[in-house]
């Protein structure tokens, strides 16, 4: 029996955390959520690998989550990023993103420890236990160098507000296994943008996007012409993304797309170490000017 709760479907941004001086730079962070919100985003997703979360303090994501929950003033979703390697900090992170009023959290397959499948069920699991808020999970090997054995989510199943998984390993077979095994039970999206319509396609929910800081009604429309039937107009704006998605990942996100993010004029390209800024400003802009973007 499916109990989705259907949190949000289409285009979820993965929003960048603008820099200035090293300082958070909430001039620009509200600039960049208000660009959202009015190119018809469907969800924010706040301090995850794109926001650069390992480098935020805990102090520092108490300011971003109000910040970005009064910018947001309750019309889309606010998902927050409170995964982490440590089960009672991603504890505590998940209940200070619910008591200040998120809608749901986005938590990572814990990093480095590389736990056992029955390791991550048991830190799922208490991380659900500990709050009741919906919780999407986050499988990223290529980032975390684990995987969610599709075993694990049978198990995970039976947990009443894990509700979604953010599926952004390289597989497309894994993906739609997933779709094909737990869909009723969760809602999968995809983690990579190049696979947003494959996601679509297999009767997913759509995709928590890179791309989607700098084209959030594309990617949205993308995602809503498929759903309104517009099958053949969905792929063709799906592959009419490819070179902006190739030059997107050519380095570890999220150097070049704060990179672009700087040549559009939204915020500054800053990063905090170990990250350090793009080496391929010349193509970056090549990319930008193709797609009318500067």
């Amino acid at each position: 029996m499916s109990r989705k709760r259907n949190l949000f479907f289409g285009s979820g941004c993965a929003i960048a955390t603008p820099f200035r001086n090293g300082e958070i730079d909430y001039p620009a962070f509200g600039e960049l959520i208000s660009l959202q919100i009015r190119n018809g985003t469907d969800a924010l997703i706040v301090l995850g690998t794109t926001g650069e979360a390992p480098t935020i303090n805990e102090n520092e994501r108490r300011e971003i989550i109000l910040f970005a929950k009064e910018k947001i003033g309750g019309r889309i979703p606010l998902i927050i990023g409170t995964g982490t390697n440590s089960t009672e900090v991603s504890i505590r992170y998940t209940k200070m993103a619910y008591d200040l009023g998120a809608d749901a959290c986005l938590l990572v397959t814990p990093y480095y420890n590389k736990a056992t499948p029955n390791g991550l069920y048991e830190h799922y699991k208490k991380v659900a236990q500990s709050v009741d808020i919906p919780l999407i999970l986050y499988n990223v090997p290529t980032r975390t160098c684990v995987n969610i054995p599709l075993e694990i989510y049978e198990r995970l199943k039976e947990i009443d507000n894990i509700v979604g998984i953010k599926e952004a390993s390289p597989s497309v077979s894994y993906m739609s296994e997933i779709i094909s095994l737990y869909g009723d039970y969760f809602d999968v999206y995809t983690g990579n943008d190049d696979l947003t319509y494959v996601n679509l396609s297999l009767g997913g929910s759509g995709v928590i996007s890179v791309c989607a800081n700098l084209i959030p009604s594309y990617m949205h429309q993308l995602c809503y012409e498929f759903k309104n039937g517009n099958i053949e107009k969905s792929r063709e704006l799906s592959l009419k993304l490819i070179p902006l998605i190739r030059e997107m990942f050519s380095e570890v996100n999220p150097v070049p797309v704060k990179e672009a993010l700087s040549q559009m004029g939204l915020c500054l390209s800053d990063m905090r170490l170990p990250l350090t800024k793009s080496m391929r400003k010349e193509q970056i802009t090549k990319v930008l000017k193709e797609y009318n973007l500067i």
